[in-house]
């Protein structure tokens, strides 16, 4: 913005930047309530009602986010070459749809089928979505811009889980998804349609000796690799234990209720954490950030495993866990633009966030296979500590 800029202008600009965050952040709380923690939370009720058992129906949501990841690659490109106001109001109609298949399903392949359109419609509503628009749109001042939008975001747990456990105790959980589609397309299509761009201006000339980097050039080095594989190792261990944090609690004798709470106060942790991690000074090496919540997520998930109880102990290590979650989905997003820079960021992050989304993808399904496999959450929560500190020993050569 030119500083000879009218200060009305000026004043203008910047009330309109800040309506356009405000609206994605809005969009972000209300599409990840709806196209993620609803299942998280009806899925015992949908368990119980079909006979499908719980790790199926959390396999048939892993399709979904399996579907967004790949989906992210080429959502990627089209944020950053095309129109963002099409891509996200389009994601929004795709993810309503897939609702609706959802809550027709009277079969597990229609099921799964809902889920994986309801993953295309992740793929271009959410953060990695918001991120590519917050990079183009504050370029130097995008890691406040992504810590509000995820503040945001953080509060859909907190938000929906008891309006979900709530909608499922008067209605049952096929009228409960079809309500929520017509939430989604009432509530975030015309936020998106309003607010985002039709169209990114011409970039700035690039300056002579600020290096271009593409997907190929970043893809063959080592540190794109280490970093890959540390974010996943982090990303499976917080999502498989934190996404089956109901179970874990009612395992160790909490009600349901109280149980999905405890989910809508890990939201409200991943709120925390992302305070404190703006917060913090970021003159350190991009791998400190990432080392941290590597080592926090190790300690965090072996507490969950080991501390018996009481119950108001078990959610506040919740609370902290979702903190180191927070924390972690900023450490994410700023990664590739940290490394490589903010030209051609889409394609690059999702190229880089697809195969962390297709491992957090299992991270629903992982909790109940691992819990059936070493034969009780607590001891799939050990693991999960486990696969925390392999990233940990990854980040630095980040």
């Amino acid at each position: 913005m030119s500083t000879d800029a009218p200060p009305d202008a000026v004043a203008s600009a910047l009330g309109s930047q800040r309506w356009r965050l405000a609206t994605l952040s809005t969009g972000q709380v209300i599409s990840w309530g709806i196209l993620y923690y609803a299942l998280i939370v009806a899925a015992p009720v949908i368990s119980t009602d079909t006979h499908w058992p719980l790790a199926t129906v959390m396999l048939a949501f892993s399709a979904g986010l399996v579907a967004s990841a790949i989906a992210g690659v080429l959502v990627g490109r089209w944020l950053d070459r095309g129109s963002p106001r099409v891509v996200m109001t389009g994601g929004s109609l795709v993810g309503a749809l897939g609702l609706v298949v959802v809550s027709a399903a009277q079969d597990l392949p229609v099921f799964v089928l809902g889920w994986i359109v309801v993953g295309m419609g992740q793929s271009a509503v959410l953060y990695q979505a918001a991120f590519t628009v917050i990079t183009r749109r504050h370029p130097s001042d995008r890691r406040r811009a992504m810590t509000v939008v995820t503040l945001a975001g953080g509060l859909a747990s907190t938000v929906f889980a008891p309006v979900v456990a709530g909608m499922l105790s008067v209605m049952d959980w096929r009228t409960t998804m079809l309500a929520l589609a017509a939430v989604l397309v009432a509530t975030t299509t015309p936020l998106h349609w309003w607010s985002l761009e039709r169209q990114w201006p011409p970039r700035t000339a690039q300056a002579p000796d600020e290096p271009r980097h593409t997907v190929s050039s970043v893809l063959r080095t080592r540190r794109f690799w280490a970093l890959e594989l540390s974010m996943i190792a982090v990303a499976a261990a917080l999502y498989s234990v934190t996404l089956a944090i109901i179970p874990l609690y009612t395992e160790r004798g909490m009600t349901f209720e109280l149980a999905a709470w405890g989910l809508g106060l890990l939201g409200a942790g991943q709120v925390l954490g992302r305070i404190v991690y703006v917060a913090l000074p970021h003159a350190a090496a991009p791998w400190v950030p990432l080392a941290l919540t590597a080592g926090s997520s190790a300690l965090m998930l072996s507490l969950l495993a080991l501390v018996p109880g009481p119950p108001w102990l078990l959610l506040l290590i919740g609370v902290a866990a979702g903190a180191v979650r927070g924390a972690q989905t900023l450490v994410q997003g700023s990664a590739v633009a940290d490394r490589w820079g903010t030209r051609n960021y889409g394609a690059i992050n999702g190229a880089f966030a697809a195969p962390i989304t297709a491992v957090t993808a299992i991270g629903p399904a992982l909790g109940p296979v691992l819990a059936s496999a070493t034969g009780s959450y607590a001891a799939m929560g050990l693991v999960a500590a486990a696969l925390a500190a392999v990233g940990l020993a990854l980040a630095r050569f980040t």
